[in-house]
């Protein structure tokens, strides 16, 4: 793998299979599952801000689901934080989401648990053991989502907005490489998902890439950056001031 890249897929085909991480043969896997993308070519940098745009089941989440493994690639090259996707095993996937964070449009918090205990469940499930070094992480994602006074707080507690910083923050806990978000706005109104776009972008500009599928045209305008768009099964890069002009 490049070190210059923190993805890299070259001609990879996306397949949505089920349970890819069984026991049943490559072929198998092939003939069974459904070919989503082919000859996806794409590389992200550290740093850098990506959309993924395309239409609801044009591949955009099972692109995210393929780098973050809970679908198997079966074919072609793809690698993400130093992890080769193709000789991926079930054991590895723990190890391999450490090095990246993921963030859900439906949050998948722990609603029996504050703010505080949700990250700091994933601290420990996640292999921190000094609890000094975990309150001093824990401060620092929370103060740097603007969370640090509701850390106390029921998820029914906080507004969506606040809940999705929360989601945030539990993506950053281990220093991740890349970001992951899955239509991260959807749920939100336009002066939160503002907020959540700004805040995005001073996560990429710290060094950690971001890649975030979303249908919202108005948070393109906003704040643009490189694009892929997903079209019959396949992705290219736009250009995103020509398309919005």
């Amino acid at each position: 793998m490049n070190q210059r890249y923190v993805v890299c897929l070259h001609g990879a085909t996306i397949c949505h299979v089920d349970d890819s991480f069984g026991n049943r043969s490559l072929k198998r896997k092939l003939r069974e599952g459904e070919t989503v993308l082919t000859d996806v070519n794409l590389e992200v940098a550290p740093g850098e801000f990506v959309y993924l745009l395309g239409r609801v089941g044009s591949g955009k989440s099972t692109l995210l689901k393929t780098l973050y493994a809970e679908i198997q690639l079966l074919h072609g090259e793809g690698y993400i934080a130093g992890f080769d996707l193709r000789k991926l095993r079930r054991r590895d996937i723990p190890y391999l989401r450490r090095k990246i964070g993921i963030v859900f449009q439906d949050y998948q918090l722990l609603t029996d648990r504050n703010v505080f205990m949700n990250l700091y469940y994933v601290m420990k499930a996640t292999g921190w053991k000094r609890e000094t070094q975990i309150r001093e992480r824990i401060d620092q994602v929370l103060n740097l989502v603007d969370l640090s006074a509701k850390s106390y707080k029921m998820p029914f507690e906080l507004s969506g907005g606040e809940q999705q910083r929360l989601v945030i923050a539990r993506a950053l806990l281990n220093s991740p490489k890349i970001l992951l978000a899955d239509e991260p706005t959807g749920n939100l109104d336009p002066v939160t998902a503002d907020d959540i776009m700004r805040l995005f972008r001073e996560i990429a500009q710290r060094g950690c890439a971001v890649v975030m599928s979303t249908h919202n045209t108005s948070l393109i305008e906003n704040y643009p950056a490189r694009a892929v768009l997903f079209t019959q099964g396949r992705i290219h890069e736009i250009d995103l001031e020509a398309e919005l002009s």
